[in-house]
Formats: structure tokens, sequence, C-alpha cells
């Protein structure tokens, strides 16, 4: 890692990786105003990941907020255009309550969308960026999958309140709180046997899809979560892929595939997302869309790797050298590591190897 990256914090690293990646795969920069107008969360706010939002009256009166969230807003400006898909990724800061200070804060998050007329082609090459982009930012981490397909073919019929009683049950691997609540509402006792089955099922798709067929048999959504995961498989992503039917969506914004991602030591999701044609249907565009967030705040939980050494190389010199000899054997070093200048030992740092600059030539000490 060079010194530059060094000096950046974990989450602007992040940025930096994400963004050359999401361009290798031809998604353009999107930017976007710190403002817009207040109905826009209001009318979409199951979607938002905290209701708290900063309002303030601009000058027109217009009731205006401080943006919670960019995907509405790449949405409410995209263009909608049958045949057209179009692939943006963004950097944008947000203002939300905090999950670790409980406050409002500003908060840099980085994502990509894929909105119009998307295919099975386009839901692979976002979740594949997906786990990519765990891998990037998290030395070891977890994307769990689900298609909420599944569950919607068990709860066709429903009210939007039964369904998300259930499903608020599912999302907390609660399968106890699930059975009385399929109870209260009178659901016949095979849907909620296999609903409790369901909460359970949990592990990488080789294990899972063979148990998911037996119970809920080969549907279309089955196959399509098969699919994926195969071809995810096959890409190398499969040591960190996981079917997870607890992720789910009460808001009922979100259809088909959806995701999460999780880093090692972090206890909530570093990335979330999937398919949200039911938020395109409702905001009035015709085409579809999936895509994904990364909580960079939440990867600054993750714990710093220990440092075995305050610096690799300790260069000892004498007052009145020669600068530019110094600095160039300076240089040499680096290529080994990071390397202070000091004219003695300081106390209490730690270093791999210390060498002296004498008359133009570096020796151990």
């Amino acid at each position: 890692m060079s010194a530059f990256n060094c000096t950046l914090r974990r989450e602007e690293q992040a940025v930096f990786a994400l963004r050359g990646l999401y361009e290798e795969y031809g998604y353009a920069p999107y930017k976007m105003s710190k403002f817009e107008e207040y109905d826009l969360y209001v009318r979409n706010k199951e979607f938002l990941i905290s209701d708290g939002v900063i309002t303030f009256t601009d000058t027109d009166g217009k009731l205006m907020a401080l943006k919670p969230d960019v995907t509405l807003s790449i949405i409410k400006n995209s263009r909608d255009e049958a045949g057209c898909v179009q692939k943006v990724y963004y950097n944008e800061n947000v203002y939300r309550v905090s999950e670790d200070a409980h406050c409002f804060k500003e908060i840099l998050q980085t994502g990509l969308e894929c909105m119009g007329d998307i295919d099975a082609a386009c839901v692979y090459e976002v979740v594949l960026l997906a786990a990519e982009s765990l891998r990037r930012v998290a030395p070891k981490a977890v994307l769990d999958l689900s298609h909420l397909g599944v569950i919607d073919g068990l709860l066709e019929g429903l009210s939007a309140d039964v369904r998300g009683a259930i499903c608020r049950c599912i999302g907390e691997k609660n399968a106890h709180e699930l059975k009385a609540v399929c109870a209260a509402y009178g659901i016949a006792a095979d849907v909620t046997d296999t609903l409790q089955r369901l909460v359970s099922l949990y592990g990488a798709p080789t294990k899972v899809i063979p148990a998911l067929k037996a119970l809920v048999g080969d549907t279309e959504a089955v196959a399509t979560l098969e699919t994926l995961t195969a071809a995810l498989v096959a890409g190398g992503y499969g040591d960190m892929l996981r079917i997870d039917f607890s992720v789910v969506d009460e808001g009922r914004y979100y259809n088909g595939i959806v995701f999460r991602g999780f880093a090692e030591g972090v206890p909530d999701s570093v990335l979330s997302g999937g398919q949200y044609d039911r938020l395109m249907r409702q905001m009035g565009r015709r085409g579809g869309a999936v895509g994904f967030a990364v909580y960079l705040d939440r990867l600054g939980r993750m714990p710093e790797a220990a440092k075995e050494y305050d610096v690799d190389t300790l260069l000892l010199y004498d007052e009145g050298c020669d600068l530019t000899a110094l600095y160039a054997a300076a240089d040499g070093l680096r290529k080994e590591g990071s390397v202070m200048l000091q004219k003695e030992i300081p106390a209490k740092l730690t270093y791999r190897q210390v060498y002296r600059f004498v008359n133009g030539e570096v020796t151990p000490v």
C-alpha cells in the first residue's frame, strides 16, 4: 500500500477502490444535489434506512430536505426510455441518523444502480459487483442472497399488514413468533410449517438449493436463484455466498433477488441491495432496476489489523549531511516499506530494521 493510501481513512480507501471497479464495468459517475423536495421521502419513507430527515424551507417556500438516500434521487432524475439501460455509480454524502451515535451525521456512501430494460445478465452483473465490492473492502466477508418470489408464492393473497408481520418474523429468524403470527391470522398449517422450515434454511447454495426444491418445488424463483448462484460460484465467489431467506423486504418495494453483505467484526450489514421494480412503478418508471449501496460508515467499525512495527525502516543521519543523497537513499529503502528519518532512535518506536547514513553510504546498525 502506498504512503498516500496509508493516510486515508478506511472509508476513503474504499471509495477509491470501488470507483475503479465500477468504471471497469462501464458504470458512469453520477453527481447530484445535496437537496431534494421533502415530499419525495414522505411518499417513499418505507424505502429509507432511517426515518429521520433534516428539513428546511427554501427561499421559494418549498419544504426541502438534506438527502438521506441516493437511490430515490437517481430514479427521479433517470431517463425513462424503452430499451434503455442506464448504469451509474455514486459517491455521495447522505444525512441521516447514524446507528453508531444515534444522532444525525453526514455519512459517505457509495453504490451503483442499473435501471431500465434490465434482464438476467444485468442482475448477475450487479450481484457480482456486490460480491467483488465486499472482497475489496473487507478481508473476510459474506454475501447473503434470497429471492422474494419464494416467500411471495407462500403469502399470495394476504394483505400487506399480514405479509409485513410474517416478514418481520422471517427477518428476525423467529420461528416461534412466526408460528404465533400465522395462527393469529388463520394461515393454513401446511403453509405455516413451510415458512418455519424456510426460516431455518441457511448455507452454501449447493447445500440449500436441493433442500429448497424439496420444500417448495422447482419454482421459477428457485430456478432463478439456482442459475444465479451457480454462475457466481463458477466466477470464483462460492466461498462467500450464502442463501438466507431472512433477507426480506417489509416495505414491498423490492422483488426478485435481494442481498446483504457482511464483514467480519461488524454486527450490521455493510452492503444492501436487490431488484426494486416495484419502487420504479411507484415513481412512474416503466423499466426495472437493480442496485446496491455500501455503507461506508459501518466499515469504520471493522477492527484494524495490528501493526507489527511503527515503521519498517529507521534511517539515522547526521546533521549537515548531503540532503540529496540522503533522500535518494531513503527512496531506495521505501521499495521495501515505510521509512522514517531520524538523527537518534526515538524512545518506544518499534521498527523492523535500522540503518545509518554516513558519507553517502547506507549501513545496517
